[in-house]
């Protein structure tokens, strides 16, 4: 049988009864069994007597696929082996033929078109077909074709991740299994004691998966969404998130509780919010994955943050800053005292930026101490003192203890509240260069801000040397990169015109292996900084609005987020859609 998805009901007994397949009492049997007794549309069809070939068949064109029967089919190796075991296994699809660069897979789930999208971006191709076929023909295929290499080929998957090594015992199990009925039914027969699930082998073996595929696609985090209806894991890569391989609802539960394990939480609590850390080893480097578990309606919501030092740049000229703002932001950060805020909303690179600008001036000749919530990345030559609230290590409270400790260089990971805000001021009036970041939109609403939270005007133009906001956007893939013409409505979101951009060459990324067909590959940031001068330190004292020291710093050279956003269009790096994207909510 197949599942009939997104087919409406009348619609198919009408195509069938035009077809001379069905007349009129059936069908109106038909259509009560499934619409007054619930019964699925497919099976009540099959009940009363209608050939499965035909009900596939106009379910199909209703759809507007094709269908296949895979029993007449001879699939070549070399076909298989585009699709590999644990995807076809895991989304219950058969690769049936090429055309052009677009695959065509069979499957018996019409409505399951987030397994299409997926399959794109893991395999690299333009475009994932699908044609109908019922699950009994799946099922045999898979067993014909799958079969063998079906508990050994994640294993390879693994090995291939990890170049060769075998590594999977330092995260706390043994390679990877496809999580097959046999597994779930295993697992329910331990009954409601989710500890002794999340200590089988195919729970550790498919959590490994899921952390080395999101170590190895370079993701910032993984998501572990609970559903009503099910169970969804994602990996946000170059800040778009984008779905792995489906998961069973039913490991939902000791999948989350491996975790916590893993983490050293409390797996018996589930009614409260928990954090953690795990320590993993991958080949020959480090990687700590930061871990958020969040109670829901429909089980916990965990969020795995990746720190992997080594596809994170913290070299202060290759972040994304132009030569006229680097040469000025290495000027500020070589003074000897003063703020430097970095600021924009979560996720836009301000730690990145922070660190980046310590290992610039981090020296034996001075003294640098860090405190923040949590410490992400450890640098060597830095001193660095994690927050906690808990036991009353406040932002504030160790800021004070790091005054006593001959600093030359302080960062305060966030100037969250007055006391944290007023103590980091102190520090600068005493000869101490202080890093922080702010939650805002732009650079002159930092100053605003810290105005609202209580901190004196007269302070704060004594104090700040300048404010950096940054955006974080997609840069096109180098390998499937393109010239083309823009249209006049997309010069228009950059309130640009056709004579603005006379001589001027635009990109995009066309979508090919190495990109994922995305046609972007990393980011670069957009960076608007305002050199607090003594102009702007006379308005401070005034306390005018954002919008009047925008205008003064903007007369005083400052570049808006969208400005620095078109020249990176202009130079190539990135497209008008992801400026837009990123800059929309400053410039409204």
């Amino acid at each position: 049988m197949f599942k009939s998805g997104s087919v409406d009901a009348q619609a198919l007994l009408k195509l069938l009864f035009q077809w001379e397949e069905v007349d009129k009492p059936t069908a109106q049997k038909v259509y009560s069994e499934h619409k007054k007794g619930g019964k699925d549309l497919v099976q009540a069809c099959l009940d009363n007597g209608l050939p499965e070939t035909v009900v596939l068949g106009a379910a199909a064109q209703l759809l507007g696929m094709g269908k296949v029967d895979l029993q007449g089919l001879a699939l070549p190796p070399a076909l298989i082996g585009k699709v590999p075991p644990e995807y076809a296994n895991s989304y219950r699809i058969i690769p049936v033929r090429m055309e052009n660069n677009a695959l065509v897979v069979a499957t018996a789930d019409p409505d399951n078109l987030a397994a299409l999208d997926d399959l794109k971006f893991a395999l690299g191709v333009t475009q994932v077909k699908a044609e109908l076929t019922t699950e009994e023909a799946i099922g045999a295929a898979l067993e014909q074709y799958y079969a063998q290499a079906k508990t050994n080929d994640a294993q390879k998957m693994i090995n291939e991740m990890l170049d060769g090594r075998e590594e999977t015992e330092s995260i706390g199990g043994d390679g990877a299994e496809i999580i097959d009925p046999g597994v779930l039914q295993n697992l329910e027969a331990m009954g409601n004691d989710v500890g002794a699930q999340a200590e089988s082998a195919a729970v550790r073996n498919l959590l490994n998966l899921i952390l080395l595929t999101g170590v190895k696609a370079q993701a910032a985090d993984i998501h572990f969404e609970p559903f009503e209806d099910g169970f969804r894991v994602r990996n946000r890569i170059d800040g778009v998130l984008y779905e792995m391989l489906p998961v069973p609802k039913q490991l939902s539960a000791p999948l989350v509780a491996r975790i916590k394990v893993m983490s050293h939480l409390d797996i018996a609590e589930r009614r409260l919010p928990q954090d953690g850390k795990i320590p993993i080893r991958i080949g020959d480097r480090e990687v700590d994955l930061r871990v958020s578990s969040l109670p829901t309606m429909f089980g916990e919501s965990v969020v795995i943050r990746i720190l992997d030092r080594h596809v994170v740049n913290l070299d202060l000229e290759k972040i994304g800053f132009p030569d006229d703002q680097l040469a000025y932001f290495k000027e500020v950060i070589e003074r000897p005292n003063g703020i430097v805020i970095v600021t924009g909303p979560t996720g836009s690179g301000k730690t990145t930026t922070l660190y980046s600008a310590l290992s610039a001036v981090n020296s034996d000749e001075v003294k640098i101490i860090t405190t923040e919530d949590p410490v992400e990345y450890e640098i060597k030559g830095l001193v660095q003192v994690p927050v906690d609230e808990e036991v009353g290590r406040s932002f504030a409270a160790c800021l004070r203890a790091i005054l006593r400790q001959d600093p030359d260089i302080v960062l305060v990971g966030e100037a969250r509240d007055k006391e944290t805000a007023q103590i980091a001021v102190q520090a600068s009036l005493t000869g101490h260069l202080v890093f922080t970041t702010l939650h805002t939109n732009d650079a002159p609403t930092a100053i605003t801000r810290l105005i609202d939270m209580g901190v004196e005007p007269f302070l704060l133009a004594a104090t700040i040397e300048t404010v950096c906001a940054q955006r974080l956007v997609r840069t096109i893939c180098v390998k499937c990169k393109a010239p083309y013409e823009p249209s006049d409505e997309e010069l228009l979101q950059l309130n640009l015109k056709r004579r603005d951009v006379a001589g001027q060459r635009f990109y995009y990324g066309k979508g090919c292996d190495t990109c994922k067909g995305t046609g972007y590959k990393g980011r670069t940031a957009l960076f608007e900084l305002m050199d607090v001068n003594d102009s702007i330190r006379e308005m401070i004292l005034q306390k005018v609005s954002a919008t009047q020291l925008r205008l003064a710093a903007q007369r005083a050279g400052m570049r808006p987020l969208r400005e620095s956003g078109i020249q990176k269009v202009f130079a190539g790096l990135t497209t008008i859609e992801e400026v837009v994207r990123e800059t929309l909510a400053v410039e409204e």
